[in-house]
């Protein structure tokens, strides 16, 4: 019995069965999650590392070596890379592709513990974590305030809003940028230490003695067991005034006399700009297996519980929202969806002019996306714009299953006979021809299937969306077309099988096509060699002017560009570099074309190490600076790179830009990378291979397409040695 001879003894469990699937792709719909691209899956962990005051030679010979060394005992661990700077160092280790992550963060983690025991006394545990190219943030938190200092902002976003923040689901928090850490100071004047022949280390001990942790115990009084806290830690700054530095015959020393406490905050090491004013904000960062979408509209809907806890005097905003690109992901599928169906329905009308058999091919267009969404869902896949084109892809393609079936029916009706046996002979016929048709679509995405890495990661997505669509059309011309057709036709076989008449202009030009047809096909050597001849001038002419791209390029209003002034500039000659750039820009595009403007300068401090892994900065000389203009102007973004590059380079000739992807889209296709391409020199001697990269550089300048070419990391950075004879010391 065929496919066609049971759905038709049994109609109404086909229908049940179709009812099924549209209920369970809404279900579908209501729990997928909604992304831009699918879950890259990419194999990297990363290890961030702080040391406040060490040098980078430091941190690469006391810490990070011995990293390298142990990781490579990790399982399935393809290579690892390492950047020092003064401070802080981040270890990127990249697996083969199929390995097990949870066993490779398990075997991380001990290899990490025991690094740590070859390491310098005081060496905190690093941050280890997950973080691949779809980590990458969706938008920020801002904060503003007119009357509050950046270190009272960076207080009240650390610990108010970001416990709130943290425990949304999906939502990775990394700690504020551009603050400093709160911190309690001791300012001691050089002139009173000289006077009374004391150094620092004198303070210092004298303070750890005087503020130590003391556990509170109990005590049986009158019955009752009270705690007996004590007041080994001052609780009010100023009380450290009071201790006593030296004591003995002579006058004691206090503190006091020496210097003075303060509750302020750590060196400043970075600085967030927004619009020009010094800030602090917090990227919005998803996890890697979270929506989008989700994530946006959780942050979104909770930014009045994030104002709730904050003084009036400070505001928070979402700003740089990645979201929209999803949600026009989405309505163009819709609209792609309706067009097609439309379309379909005209073109069916058109060579059958019947409208009950353009009603029956335009309904197995939704159905058939239906089954594939609940595929989809079932195979654990996401609503991204790789599915979405998948779908959309099918469209087009999925029609001709319900056509064929319908044409052939017709053409049963025309030879008499009733609807139910048309409609069952018409399908059985053509059951195998639309079987190869189909096999022959889906041979086209079988290499999908042996990919690896993220290019199957991004297209086997594409490939199942167009398969289940098409599995789910063919099994719907099978059934339900046979089906729709004796439900419809009934009692109408003679409209469907059109007019008997041969002089309709239609008619006509199915005769004048078919007499063409045989013309060709009597001179097919002819056409064929003609064909080729023409295919190939156009591969060969045309080929080597496109261009290649894994995605099409996107505007979407946003610029990305890092800054590198003179190694070693202070923080302070950096920001007025920044505040000039962004003033140009603003000059360039108009000031009321710009929405918002923002920028981190500087590196993080060493107690906020995470923050490393999400922004990488090399040193105070180094910043980067976002630009998003207003829905609707009049600029395209990439010739306004070009522009600006002319302007910079006059303006700036000791400072070197580079633009970085700055839309979601781009920072995802980009692997996590600042740029696209990266050239990595090793080799035994770090002079010979910097002289190397001058020659690669130098070639890489001759080719036109390349800009930015410059090194990604200073090695000239200025330094003060003080060499000290330990036997003059007495060391």
């Amino acid at each position: 019995m065929t496919l066609a001879q049971t759905a038709m003894r049994r109609p109404f469990t086909i229908l049940v069965a179709v009812i099924a699937v549209a209920l369970g792709s809404a279900l579908a719909l209501r729990e997928m999650p909604r992304d831009v691209f699918p879950s890259l899956g990419i194999p990297t962990i990363y290890v961030a590392q702080p040391y406040g005051g060490m040098d980078p030679a430091q941190m690469e010979g006391y810490l990070t070596y011995y990293y390298e060394y142990h990781f490579l005992y990790i399982s399935g661990i393809e290579h690892v890379e390492s950047k020092s700077i003064q401070g802080a160092a981040i270890i990127k280790l990249q697996f083969h592709p199929g390995t097990d992550m949870s066993q490779a963060m398990a075997e991380t983690v001990a290899y990490v513990n025991r690094a740590r025991a070859f390491m310098p006394p005081g060496t905190v545990p690093p941050f280890v974590m997950r973080f691949d190219a779809g980590s990458v943030p969706v938008g920020n938190l801002v904060f503003s305030s007119t009357s509050r200092t950046v270190g009272e902002m960076q207080d009240l976003a650390l610990n108010r809003v970001r416990p709130l923040f943290a425990t949304l689901p999906g939502v990775s928090a990394p700690p504020p940028f551009g603050g400093s850490a709160r911190s309690i100071l001791v300012n001691l004047n050089p002139d009173r230490l000289h006077s009374f022949n004391m150094s620092p280390d004198e303070v210092v001990n004298a303070i750890t003695a005087a503020n130590l942790i003391s556990p509170s115990g109990n005590i049986p009084i009158n019955g009752k067991y009270p705690m007996v806290p004590l007041n080994s830690v001052a609780r009010n700054v100023k009380d450290l005034e009071g201790v006593p530095i030296r004591t003995g015959t002579f006058p004691t020393v206090f503190l006091r006399d020496v210097g003075q406490v303060v509750d302020g905050s750590d060196i400043v090491t970075s600085i967030a700009l927004v619009n020009g004013r010094r800030t602090v904000y917090i990227p919005v960062t998803k996890r890697s297996t979270a929506s989008t979408l989700s994530v946006v509209n959780l942050v979104k809907a909770n930014l009045p519980r994030f104002q709730s806890v904050l003084p009036a005097d400070v505001k928070v905003s979402y700003e740089f929202d990645q979201s929209p690109y999803v949600t026009r992901a989405i309505s163009g599928l819709l609209l792609e969806g309706a067009l097609g169906a439309v379309l379909t329905g005209l073109m069916v009308l058109l060579f059958l002019r019947d409208w009950r058999s353009a009603l029956i091919v335009v309904i197995n267009i939704p159905l058939s996306l239906m089954g594939s969404i609940l595929a989809l869902w079932l195979t654990k896949q996401t609503i991204n714009i790789m599915t979405l084109g998948g779908l959309a892809l099918a469209i087009g393609i999925l029609v001709d299953e319900a056509t064929v079936c319908v044409e052939n029916i017709h053409t049963h009706l025309a030879k008499g006979g009733s609807i139910n046996r048309a409609a069952l002979a018409a399908t059985t016929e053509t059951t195998v021809p639309r079987l190869l048709a189909m096999l022959s679509i889906l041979a086209i995405f079988t290499p999908t299937l042996f990919m690896v890495g993220a290019a199957k990661a991004m297209f086997l997505p594409l490939s199942l969306a167009v398969g289940f669509a098409m599995v789910t059309s063919y099994l719907l011309s099978s059934t339900l077309v046979p089906i729709l057709s004796v439900w419809l036709l009934r009692r109408h076989e003679k409209a469907a099988a059109g007019p008997a008449t041969t002089a309709s202009p239609f008619a006509r030009f199915q005769r004048r096509y078919a007499a063409a047809g045989k013309r060709i096909i009597g001179a097919r050597w002819v056409v064929t060699g003609l064909y080729l001849i023409f295919a190939a001038a156009v591969i060969v002419l045309l080929e080597p002017r496109l261009g290649t791209e894994i995605f099409p390029k996107v505007d979407a209003g946003q610029i990305q560009l890092r800054l590198r002034a003179p190694t070693g500039t202070l923080l302070a000659a950096t920001e007025a570099i920044a505040l000039k750039t962004l003033d140009l820009i603003k000059q360039e595009v108009g000031p009321t074309n710009i929405q918002i403007t923002m920028g981190l300068l500087g590196v993080h401090g060493a107690p906020y190490p995470v923050n490393f892994i999400h922004l990488w900065n090399g040193g105070p000389e180094e910043g980067v600076l976002q630009v998003q203009l207003k829905p609707g102007a009049p600029i395209r973004t990439g010739e306004l790179k070009e522009k600006l590059r002319r302007i910079f380079a006059k303006e700036f000739p000791d400072v070197s830009f580079s633009f970085e992807p700055s839309d979601i889209v781009s920072r995802v296709m980009s692997l996590g990378s600042p740029t696209p391409i990266e050239i990595a020199i090793s080799g035994q001697n770090l002079s010979a291979d910097h002289a190397f990269g001058e020659q690669v550089r130098a070639a890489l300048e001759k080719i036109p397409a390349l800009r930015d070419i410059q090194f990604g990391q200073a090695l000239d950075y200025p330094t003060i040695e003080v060499n000290v004879d330990r036997e003059k010391a007495g060391l």
